[in-house]
This record gives structure tokens, sequence and C-alpha cells, in this order.
């Protein structure tokens, strides 16, 4: 699948700058890693008077049916056949429009430092787009743009009223008898919209005229939709349809859609800013709330787990720059907290977040940086209430996780073991990682929710703990949550006293 942009120059303003405010190089090739294949960036054409920008994404059949699983995803029916045998490899659809928005994300939001003059004016533009799914036709297509101020090609100043801006493929061409398929080629023009405001137009509609969406819609969707949206959506005719398709018809996302554009509606009707019309007309709470970031649902799940198990001095192995040892400074529940860290450089950008040289006699008292590796036996760990390894399993090499689980489990034995680690199978719904990629370049692996669990009960048996498990984060009904969690506790007290 692929999309084309072209323009037109002179010898003053040559059309070869659409180079500068895409940020590529017309005499470059250029590949970009997505989360379904490669994205490929060239040009067909780039002399002053034309240039074209060519963008390809080639999808990976295997990586779109690993990471595509579950209904409404890649717009496959449930049939299994149908997660192989599709329109992905050749129809544009979300999978382009996400890989627009990776590959061109400077030229979305206009900013060209080289050109800024070129990147805020309108451009003569051309789009092209050989085969695109849409769920309403040609006339949804020229709903959708006309608007915009984009006008068909296909005859200037006399051009017909009724002239497509999309042309229907037949399903056949040796039996034309059977009709139009539910693809068209799109082609586009305008002389007076800015590259930014085409390629938000794009983002938004290509997947709206697809009507399927290959990833899971979140409600950080809500938040993309009105910042590509923005200056153009709220007063569209189709402001309604293109939410409800853009969020996958999620009811709860698409009011939420609504209600913003609307005060957005208001606010330029009223020469005001948002803000003041939002004050007006405020929910009972008078703010709207944020999704909390996962590292912090996290750190809460911890301290609920530390909090419930009665734990007081508490071990942080692997503690990095300090995140949850700080965490853990504020609660005074914990009277004693030891970050642990093989890397001298992490635990002085943790001493120097947690102020440790500005910090009161007795709350230093509570806090101890050490320097020391956890694949290795160490007798100042012993004797603790808790333990918590948080994102650290992932980062050990496999043959060296047997030496790590000793030193913690066999030979520190605190009275409770909390392990927190990603789960593998919620990269599918992660947009911008690329497939077959784990979610930091340091992680040795990623486990599923099952190997998660049999390592898990495997240790807990070997070193005589019982072990329970929590999930952290969205628990999403088809791949779990982000974060798996694993709550360790020592079968017996006086087992834990003998050792």
């Amino acid at each position: 699948m692929f999309v084309t942009i072209s323009t037109t120059g002179t010898a003053a303003r040559p059309a070869t700058d659409l180079g500068y405010l895409l940020h590529k190089h017309p005499d470059k090739a250029q590949r970009f890693s997505t989360s379904y294949g490669t994205a490929h960036v060239f040009y067909p054409e780039a002399n002053a008077e034309r240039c074209t920008a060519a963008l390809l994404l080639e999808i990976d059949p295997v990586a779109l049916v690993r990471r595509g699983r579950g209904k409404g995803r890649g717009g496959a029916p449930d049939a299994a056949l149908a997660q192989y045998v599709n329109d992905r490899p050749y129809a544009a659809s979300s999978l382009l429009a996400v890989a627009l928005g990776n590959v061109f994300s400077s030229a979305l939001r206009g900013v060209c430092a080289a050109r800024p003059e070129r990147a805020a004016a309108p451009l003569p533009l051309r789009v092209e787009v050989p085969a695109l799914p849409a769920r309403g036709g040609p006339d949804l297509v020229r709903r959708l743009f006309e608007p915009l101020g984009w006008t068909s090609p296909a005859g200037g100043a006399d051009r017909a009223e009724d002239a497509p801006f999309a042309d229907p493929v037949p399903l056949d061409t040796a039996f034309p008898e059977w009709g139009d398929s539910r693809y068209v080629r799109l082609l586009l023009e305008s002389e007076r919209l800015t590259l930014a405001e085409a390629l938000r137009h794009l983002y938004v509609l290509l997947p709206v005229l697809d009507d399927a969406k290959h990833y899971w819609v979140s409600a950080d969707e809500v938040d993309k939709l009105l910042r590509a949206g923005e200056g153009w959506l709220a007063g569209h005719p189709e402001r309604q349809l293109i939410t409800n398709r853009y969020l996958s018809r999620r009811w709860s996302l698409t009011r939420q859609a609504r209600e913003r554009l609307e005060l957005v509606r208001l606010a330029e009707a009223d020469d005001s800013e948002v803000e003041d019309i939002d004050n007006a007309v405020a929910d009972e709470t008078g703010t709207e709330e944020k999704p909390t970031p996962l590292a912090v649902q996290r750190r809460e799940a911890i301290l609920a787990a530390l909090g419930t198990a009665g734990a007081g001095r508490v071990l942080d192995l692997g503690c990095g720059e300090g995140h949850l040892v700080r965490a853990l400074l504020k609660d005074a529940r914990f009277t004693e907290i030891v970050g642990v860290d093989v890397s001298q450089r992490a635990l002085a950008l943790a001493a120097r977040r947690l102020k440790l040289d500005r910090m009161g006699e007795r709350q230093a008292a509570r806090v101890t940086l050490l320097q020391g590796s956890l694949a290795y036996t160490d007798r100042r760990l012993k004797g603790y209430d808790a333990a918590v390894l948080s994102e650290v399993v992932e980062h050990v090499d496999p043959p060296r996780l047997p030496a790590l689980e000793y030193a913690v489990f066999g030979h520190a034995r605190p009275r409770t073991v909390v392990v927190t680690t990603p789960n593998a199978e919620y990269n599918v719904r992660w947009e911008s990682l690329p497939a077959g990629h784990v979610r930091h370049g340091d992680h040795r692996f990623e486990w599923t929710r099952e190997e998660f669990r049999a390592w898990a009960a495997t240790v807990a048996e070997r070193h005589g703990y019982e072990v329970g498990f929590t999930p952290v984060g969205p628990d999403d009904p088809e791949v779990g949550p982000p974060t798996q969690m694993a709550t360790f506790t020592i079968r017996s007290e006086k087992e834990a006293k003998a050792a």
C-alpha cells in the first residue's frame, strides 16, 4: 500500500522544498520500522518544477497475524483464514495512517526549521492513494474531503460539479457486470492547504473511510483525534461520522470527543478560549481526569502489596534512578528502605533525585543506597521484611536468572517478594512498537502471562513461598494487562526465622 504527495514549483520556489518539509531528502531512499512491517520513503521525481514523495508500507503478514488477533483488528472476520487472506498488505488503511504519523511526525506538526515560511504557507498539492477501502464509496469521499478545501483533479476551472474525488475500482475488469468493489483510487488536489493540514486530513480520514482500525482503540485515541483535527474537525459537516468511525464506535470515547469538539466550536464562534468556555460548562468535579501513567500505577500496586504484607523494612532490588525509593520514603509505614543497583551512575542519579545531601537527619536514616549485583548472594540483604524486583527480571540474561532467583529467594529470603514485569501479550496494543520488538532495548526477553506464571510457580515451589498474581494497568479482555505482578509470601514465619 502506498500514498504519493506531489507539488509543483518554480526556480525561485523549487518543488524540491517538499523534501525539507517532510524532513526526508529527495536523493535518498529511506526505510523505517513500523509495528507491522517496513515503511519506505522515496521520490519518483524531484526537480524544481515538480516533486513527488512516495510512502510505501510493506506489510509483514506474520506480524499482522501475531499482533492483530481479536475481533475487529485488521478488519478481518472471525474466520481463521481471514487472518492470512485479507486486504491489509495491499489497500490503504489505519496501518498507512499510523505509518504517516510515525514517518512524517514533524511534518504533521508543521515543524520545519530549514523552511519555516514554506511550512506555514499553502502549497499546490496532489495526493494519490491507488487502493483505499471506502465504506460509503466515492460519495462519502467527496463529503469528507470537499469541505476541507480539496478538489478533484478532473479538470480545473471547467471541472464538472460531480467529478469524482475517487474512482471506484471494479471487482474484476474482465467481468464489468459484477460491478464495483468497495475500493477506490483516491485523487485529491488543493492550492489552499499547508502540507501539515493535508497530512492531518489523511491521518484521520484514511481509517475513517476504511472503518476498521487494526489496533485497540483506547482513551488516548481521543487526544490523537483532536490534535490531528485541530482547526477543521469541529466545524466539519460530517463531524459525527468521523468521530464515530475513528474511535471504532466506542460510545464513551465518541461522547467525550463530541463534548470537547463542541467546546472548540463554541469558543471559535465566541472568539474566546476553550478554557473560558469550559469553565462555564464544567462537569460536576470541575476538572478533567487524565489517565494515570503506567509507571505510577505500577508503583501504587507495589505499595499496596507491601502495605498488605505489613512490611516495614524494604529492599528495592534494581532501584535504578530511585523512583520507587522516593515513593516508599513518602509513606511512613516503611521505616527502612534500601535501594540496590549494579550501576554506580544510576545510584548517583538516585541520590540526586532523592536530594540525600539536603535531606533531614531522621529522613536520611531511613534510606540506604548500595551497589551490588543481584546475580550474587549478599549478606547485607538478609533479614528484610520485603524485596521488590520492579521491571528487573526482563533485563537479566535467561541463563543468569537461576542465580538471581537463589540470591533473592534462597539466600536473602525476605518474608515477601514483589515482582513486576511486562506482559508480552499486551505489546500488540502499543501502536508505535515495531513488530517482534520488546519494549526496551535492554530487555533480554518479555514473558507472556502463562510463561510468567509458570516461572513464578516454579520459584515459589522451590524456595517455600506461596505466590499470587495481580494485573497492573488496564486489564484487556483479550491480551491482559500491560504489567503483570506476582507477590510471593514465605510459607511460615518459623521457617523465615530459621533461615
